[in-house]
């Protein structure tokens, strides 16, 4: 269903979003889905389907730095444009009655109790400050504790690490927001990299993505794909553009990891995970490698 539109004072315009749910089930578990930079409700395909059809509702809001907003670089909500973010995943948590009245035959069928947040690059940030990831906001040069109850576990796919002399001049000049603190980042969450995402952000190669594993606390798992880079094979949508690494089978095992550590990390069972994980461990020929603390 898309879009569902919830009510948005103080943004500029209503929050836009997209819900996918299975048909049938009851006791649903919930991920809200963050894009990357530029992206849209209308992306990720690949791991949105597939966590709907097996068993998950999966909200997708579409930030101010979509490309389908056209925000101009000199609108005063810019330089605020990651707390914005921050800001569209709480309002999905608030406005569950509304989208599940929105979305025929889903009311009664959410499990409140069991919702997991996961984003992609700039969306991994963003689903990182409900975890506890903290940002030094260029404007207030503060850090605030953003975290939400509510969200019990977390997927961070390609996400940024360190900043300061870590970045690039250029991400340090244009992205000022890119100086998260992991410290207080104590919810279990998965960290996927791959490891030929050579970030044009950051002067330390592919090992800056796995910051938000070993620089925080709390039970954490890393998934590292080889070969794969910024796309992670495919995640962003089906045959989109940006995708530079094209590979089905790393999608397929991406999919299959990230269902599998979900049910786990929100006690739906941990049968799967403990599969998968058994399953690549033992690999002639693995696509990657998982890894936990």
């Amino acid at each position: 269903m898309n879009p569902v539109v919830l009510e948005a004072p103080g943004r500029g315009e209503d929050l836009r979003v997209k819900v996918s749910a299975p048909v049938t089930g009851d006791g649903l578990p919930i991920i809200v889905l963050s894009h990357g930079f530029g992206s849209s409700l209308h992306g990720y395909g690949p791991l949105a389907d597939f966590w709907a059809a097996r068993g998950f509702v999966v909200v997708q809001p579409t930030h101010l730095d979509s490309r389908r907003v056209g925000l101009a670089q000199d609108d005063p909500r810019t330089p605020r444009i990651w707390r914005f973010r921050v800001e569209d995943m709480k309002r999905v948590l608030d406005g569950l009655d509304v989208l599940e009245a929105a979305v025929p035959g889903l009311g009664g069928r959410l499990d409140r109790t069991r919702i997991a947040a996961a984003g992609h690059s700039f969306g991994g940030q963003t689903a990182g400050n409900l975890l506890g990831l903290r940002v030094l906001d260029p404007v207030s040069k503060e850090e605030e504790d953003l975290s939400d109850a509510r969200i019990k576990a977390g997927v961070l796919l390609a996400t940024a690490g360190k900043g300061g002399a870590d970045l690039t001049p250029f991400a340090a000049e244009h992205f000022p927001f890119m100086n998260p603190s992991f410290e207080n980042m104590t919810a279990p969450a998965l960290v996927v990299v791959g490891d030929r995402d050579d970030s044009p952000l950051s002067v330390r190669g592919p090992e800056w993505l796995a910051d938000p594993y070993f620089l925080s606390p709390g039970d954490k798992s890393l998934l590292t794909l080889f070969g794969a880079e910024h796309s992670l094979g495919g995640i962003a949508g089906y045959e989109v553009r940006e995708t530079t690494d094209e590979n089905p089978e790393r999608v397929a095992l991406l999919q299959q990891v990230t269902w599998a550590y979900l049910r786990q990390a929100l006690g739906i069972e941990d049968d799967s995970w403990t599969a998968v994980q058994k399953e690549l461990a033992e690999s002639a020929a693995p696509l990657g490698r998982i890894e936990s603390k």
